[in-house]
């Protein structure tokens, strides 16, 4: 009994936990959602451009190192 125990104990837990998270949560507003949106579309274009100059730089100090011939 002690093992069954010991194995039903943390998934009974992990639904106590999940059960209460999803109480928890709500569903966003039309504010927060553009909120998030734009954050998250700002985030993007963040990366976008560092991968951008990132590659920029890469490609002429790439055949500078290997050379051209």
């Amino acid at each position: 009994m002690d093992a069954i125990d010991s194995v039903f104990e943390p998934l009974r837990g992990f639904s106590k936990d999940s059960v209460r998270l999803v109480k928890r949560c709500h569903k966003p507003d039309r504010k927060e959602y553009f909120k998030v949106a734009v954050s998250t579309a700002i985030g993007i274009t963040v990366m976008g451009f560092v991968g951008f100059f990132v590659k920029l730089i890469f490609i002429p100090v790439n055949n500078i190192i290997v050379g051209s011939g």
